[in-house]
């Protein structure tokens, strides 16, 4: 494989949100379906209200499929309530930060706007300019159709935003790489004491094929050691304090990942979450790897899925976040309000999640489908994606990322002390006092 560079700039875009949604970028054009973003939430089409519902599926289906596969989802809705009151009109756009941040500044609130993955505008909560969605799921009855939507995304008893699909991580490993290199399997890994020892029988084994590509991926096996303990636990689910900074739990995570990283070796480190991810995608698939940190998405990439097997990182913990998706202005009329929140039952309903499991390859928010049923009959890589997705779902510690509970700042801070870590012969004791001395200062 091929040396990567290191260096202390991490891309925070992978780590802000949905990976699935790779191409939602800020940038200052706004494609639609023939509408034109309105200045207010009070848009009209001849004698009917409209609402507005930006979201970032705006690319071809030769360049990325499920985008289609959404936009249909998206057009089947408008067609169910083309006799309603309300036109429901979805607008794809590259300029998702830009849509929210304009209309904020402006004391307002886009219609409706899926949000990627983002967190919910603090300012705009702070207006009153976004509708809390809570006592509608609950009327309905739709707290297992959100999924982790409801304990996630619940902010002071109030639910801003809903997630179609989650934002799931585990990891993945080649078979074949650990049996010939006389490594045991995931099912026996305990601790990260297992994990480490089959990552240097693997290096042991020699030849061209190295353990791991450290880089985002180590971000998260912190995040997943954490995750073991209740107190690692409770830190993850609250806003970074200087008591965690400061913590035991915190000091001896980073230090086991930045010890392992190290023996990995720098030239398996990657300082691009996005381009480092797609290297160790592509050396995975080669063969040329043992394990690769990803998604459950991962799977839909795969060349070869024979020898490649999902897997929740040890001490059975999976990372799954809701995130930021779907939200919806607070100043709207009773009737746009209306069709909004039927958009938010339909898009959790047992009909459009199977559609993103089966079309789009995305872990689904509802817990109500039994994924390994759906894939029963389909193709390999769905088969995959059902066994990653399902046991992550079942995995008994089942966490949220350090960037949607500490912010891409804070996660990618992280990421680059773990980076320079690496280099044979760093002191790793010196490279925390460092990152505590940086996430202090970020915590204010």
């Amino acid at each position: 494989m091929k040396f990567k560079k290191i260096s202390c700039v991490l891309l925070a875009a992978a780590l802000a949100g949905s990976t699935i949604l790779t191409g939602c970028g800020a940038t200052s054009s706004t494609q639609s379906t023939g509408s034109t973003p309105s200045g207010d939430s009070t848009g009209t089409s001849g004698e009917k209200e409209v609402l507005e519902f930006y979201h970032g599926y705006f690319h071809d289906e030769s360049e990325w499929a499920p985008a289609k596969a959404m936009r249909d989802i998206y057009d089947e809705f408008a067609k169910q309530h083309a006799d309603g009151p309300v036109e429901f009109k979805a607008i794809p756009t590259e300029d998702i930060d830009g849509i929210i941040e304009n209309k904020v500044a402006g004391g307002s609130y886009p219609d409706m706007i899926d949000l990627a993955g983002r967190t919910v505008s603090l300012s705009a909560i702070a207006q009153g300019l976004v509708l809390d969605m809570k006592p509608y799921i609950d009327a309905e009855g739709l707290q297992d159709n959100v999924g982790i939507n409801y304990t996630q995304n619940n902010v002071d008893g109030k639910i801003y935003t809903v997630h179609d699909q989650l934002l799931t991580l585990g990891y993945w490993y080649n078979e074949q790489v650990l049996t010939q290199a006389g490594a045991s399997l995931p099912d026996t890994w305990k601790t990260w004491d297992d994990f480490e020892d089959a990552m240097q029988k693997v290096r042991a084994h020699g030849g061209d094929i190295y353990a791991y590509g450290s880089g985002q991926g180590s971000t998260r096996c912190l995040n997943a050691i954490l995750g073991m303990t209740p107190e690692g636990q409770k830190m993850i689910n609250a806003p970074l304090s200087a008591d965690t900074i400061n913590s035991k739990e915190f000091e001896e995570a980073f230090k086991q990942v930045a010890a392992m990283d190290q023996a990995n070796g720098s030239a398996n480190a990657s300082s691009s979450s996005k381009d480092g991810a797609n290297d160790w995608a592509a050396d995975f698939n080669k063969g040329n790897s043992a394990v690769f940190f990803n998604g459950v998405w991962a799977a839909g990439g795969f060349e070869d899925t024979t020898n490649f097997k999902p897997a929740v990182f040890p001490g059975s913990v999976a990372l799954s976040s809701a995130s930021g998706g779907l939200t919806i202005a607070e100043n709207m009329s009773d009737a746009k309000k209306e069709l909004a929140l039927e958009f938010i039952k339909y898009m959790t309903s047992d009909e459009v999640q199977t559609k993103i499991f089966t079309l789009v390859g995305a872990n689904p928010c509802s817990t109500t489908l039994d994924l390994n049923k759906l894939a029963e009959g389909a193709d390999e890589k769905t088969v995959l994606l059902a066994q990653a997705c399902a046991q992550a779902n079942s995995a008994e510690n089942v966490v949220p990322t350090l960037d949607a509970k500490w912010g891409t700042d804070i996660a990618t801070a992280i990421g680059n002390k773990l980076i320079e870590s690496t280099v044979s012969g760093t002191d790793i004791d010196a490279k925390f006092e460092e990152l505590k001395s940086e996430l202090l200062g970020l915590i204010g």
